[in-house]
């Protein structure tokens, strides 16, 4: 468990110019009375590529600390703009703000520093020459990057988790942030190589399912063909039989209409033939009656008795 924790750090001047000093207030809580005194530095990281142009801006000693909670203020000397690389000057850096007990450090906490030119005809066409005395720095106070060591304190025994911590190192929190991005990116690309394995599982499954339907398809066809021995020739003759079966029928339907017609007109001449002699039987028959001229000869011709 650590002795000491730190609480709060206010960054009192911000925004400023590039040559004004740093200033911040610090608070921490003390839980225990300490044999020696805290050491604070601060340092400037000039260059992101190499730490020959890393500045330690100050360092102050404070002490003895009481038990409970103690504030102080922490004024720190600007950079020297000679030994920070001309393309390096007007750009994002780091500071790092830290503490040490007995030459172990204990607490680390990180700012980004923008540091821009304040007119905006220098901010879209700078000059050749950095123009140090145009330059505004803003520390971004809102995001501080806080890292915190175990160490061995007065009263406590064995080794120390992790190892004792040498001389602050800029290129350490370049290194870790370029691993943490390294790390990032490594689960981005995992995460894009889990999403294309998903996809294309996704669409294995589509096509076996698909070749699975077209498989029961021709399954379900071959069984239909072999329960249905005849084909389809056998039931387009069906179809054609069914279909002269009807015609038939109809054509006979036909047939037994004309045969009904034919009774029917047969009938009607039949009654007319039975009227046309009825109408012969009625009418007056006529009956020769012999003239007295033929009565004479008759009698004329009679043999004598």
């Amino acid at each position: 468990m650590s002795i000491v924790s730190l609480l709060g750090i206010n960054v009192l001047n911000n925004p400023a110019k590039f040559a004004d000093p740093y200033e911040f207030e610090i608070t921490f809580e003390c839980l225990e009375p300490l044999k020696k005194d805290l050491e604070w530095k601060l340092t400037y990281v000039g260059s992101s590529r190499s730490l020959d142009h890393d500045q330690e801006l100050d360092s102050i000693l404070v002490g003895p600390v009481p038990v409970g909670v103690n504030k102080f203020q922490f004024t720190a000397d600007p950079p020297s703009p000679e030994l920070i690389p001309a393309s390096e000057l007007v750009s994002v850096t780091v500071i790092l703000l830290s503490c040490s007990y007995d030459g172990r450090e204990f607490v680390r906490v990180g700012y980004y520093v923008n540091n821009e030119y304040d007119n905006e005809e220098l901010r879209e066409n700078p000059p050749a020459k950095v123009q140090v005395n145009q330059v505004v720095r803003n520390i971004l106070a809102e995001k501080p990057r806080v890292t915190r060591f175990n160490i061995i304190w007065d009263n406590e025994q064995g080794e120390e988790y992790p190892p004792e911590q040498p001389e602050m190192e800029a290129e350490d929190v370049d290194d870790e942030e370029v691993e943490e991005e390294e790390e990032g990116e490594g689960e981005e690309d995992e995460d894009e190589e889990d999403d294309i394995e998903v996809e294309e599982e996704a669409e294995q499954d589509d096509d076996t399912n698909t070749a699975k339907k077209a498989k029961d398809s021709n399954k379900d066809a071959t069984q239909s063909e072999v329960e249905d021995p005849e084909g389809p020739e056998s039931k387009k003759r069906k179809l054609k039989d069914s279909d002269e079966a009807e015609a038939e029928e109809i054509d006979l339907e036909n047939d037994e209409d004309d045969e009904e017609i034919d009774l029917v007109d047969e009938e009607e001449v039949d009654d007319d033939e039975d009227g046309r002699e009825e109408e012969a039987d009625k009418e007056p028959t006529v009956e020769t009656v012999p003239t007295p001229q033929d009565t004479t000869t008759a009698s004329a011709s009679e043999p004598e008795p």
